[in-house]
């Protein structure tokens, strides 16, 4: 599309395949950014002796767990307990198949568990975090709350200015028009700092509740590959982003020192 430039001219190779990058890095950013939002695997839990822990009494674990009334501190405890995984839009544990507590002999507990999810709703994602997480009457935590706010409105926004900054290329291409290029690496720039900005808070939100709930000594917790997808991403969107606005700004002004050269 941005083969020609506005003025009819044949597009120096340079910022053809210039452009050409930043189109290739745009569109694995937005792969690897839906990726991530669409997976569970953010933060993981591992419990050194999950199938003790849960077979007695794997039934209320998740009757618990699934609860409208289960709090920050329910959930999170489930998710020490049984290898639980944490997204941005749902929450997981390992249960046993079985929801009794006893199983027939030769039947091994440990090759006889499931991964059971449960969303979080809009209020959820909007709920007040408590400075006692499961102690409503402990007042709000605003760090907190907001930090876990904006992980879950970041990505959105990241997603909608790439969208935009699409929908914008488009346009110059069929405008024939190479400068609306410097709008779209604009926005994939504001796009890579809102990504940046989700993997600062969804860190910051982890130790800080960590804090509140620290790890027992039987449970490990490390960031998953959806949390890496997203900070992969962000680096492609700023790589993109100095692609299109040098190519744009590069091109517009060998064009004006040509035309003025040809003036002259």
């Amino acid at each position: 599309c941005f083969l020609y430039s506005s003025q009819g001219t044949m597009m120096d190779n340079r910022f053809a395949t210039a452009l050409v990058i930043a189109c290739v890095l745009s569109l694995i950013s937005t792969i690897y950014m839906a990726a991530s939002i669409g997976t569970d695997f953010w933060y993981e839990y591992h419990t050194l002796s999950p199938a003790e822990n849960i077979t007695e009494n794997g039934k209320s674990i998740w009757e618990e767990f699934v609860s409208e009334e289960a709090d920050e501190k329910t959930y999170t405890d489930a998710l020490f307990r049984c290898n639980g995984t944490v997204g941005l839009w749902r929450r997981c544990i390992t249960v046993p198949k079985n929801s009794h507590w006893y199983s027939p002999p030769g039947m091994s507990r440990a090759n006889d568990m499931t991964t059971n999810c449960i969303s979080f709703s809009l209020s959820d994602q909007f709920m007040e975090k408590y400075i006692e997480p499961g102690n409503h009457n402990s007042g709000t935590d605003l760090n907190r709350t907001y930090l876990w706010r904006l992980q879950f409105l970041l990505p959105f926004v990241s997603l909608g200015l790439m969208c935009f900054g699409a929908l914008i290329g488009l346009c110059a291409c069929a405008c024939r028009s190479l400068y609306p290029a410097i709008a779209t690496g604009v926005l994939h720039f504001l796009a890579g700092l809102c990504t940046l900005g989700l993997v600062g808070c969804y860190v910051a939100g982890i130790e800080l509740l960590h804090k509140k709930l620290p790890l027992p000594d039987d449970v490990q917790g490390e960031f998953g590959w959806s949390f890496c997808l997203a900070c992969v991403s962000a680096p492609l969107q700023f790589m993109a982003a100095a692609l299109f606005i040098w190519a744009a700004r590069t091109n517009r002004k060998e064009f004006t020192l040509l035309k003025a050269y040809r003036v002259a």
